[in-house]
């Protein structure tokens, strides 16, 4: 039997030199990983919440326009889990899994300087990063399945300073 059968790989980052925010999530959904996009799931809140942050129609946007906007904005996106098994779309669905390498994000990201993670899943990583001395804050997750009012997400994700990067 093939050890790897099953494995499922994740997507590249979207970052540059310019990146001060990065958001992490967790593992991309089915959907994002045959869309190859991340947060491609029509109900995921993660484009619309950040487009009301950035004043930005980022939900009205092709994907490649998408990743430019952040860009500027100079927000970034990864996940914490280069690859995994998973059946479904779940977090808790999560097994096997192979952190990325986070190691090379200060040489690839020289003006980053906090870390924000998309849910409690990659939030278990917070601590490592805060240790490396990122300033980090921990997510209400965009995900459908957290159930809490997309106003209430809107609330939190303001209050860790989203909206405002270059902020430090």
């Amino acid at each position: 039997m093939n050890p790897d059968a099953g494995l499922l790989v994740g997507l590249p980052p979207i970052l540059d030199a310019r990146v001060e925010t990065l958001i992490l999530g967790s593992f991309p959904s089915p959907a994002s990983l045959a869309a190859r996009q991340y947060y491609a799931h029509r109900q995921n809140q993660f484009w619309r919440l950040l487009g009301v942050l950035l004043g930005e129609p980022l939900v009205d946007l092709d994907y490649a326009e998408k990743q430019r906007v952040l860009l500027n904005h100079r927000i970034g996106i990864w996940d914490v889990y280069r690859c995994c098994t998973r059946q479904g779309a779940l977090d808790s669905a999560i097994q096997a899994a192979d952190p990325n390498d986070f190691s090379r994000l200060v040489t690839r990201t020289p003006c980053l300087w906090r870390v924000c993670f998309n849910g409690k899943t990659s939030g278990k990583f917070e601590r490592w990063f805060r240790q490396q001395g990122y300033d980090t804050c921990i997510l209400p997750s965009s995900s459908p399945a957290f159930t809490l009012s997309f106003e209430r997400k809107v609330e939190l994700w303001r209050e860790s300073g989203l909206n405002h990067p270059a902020g430090r």
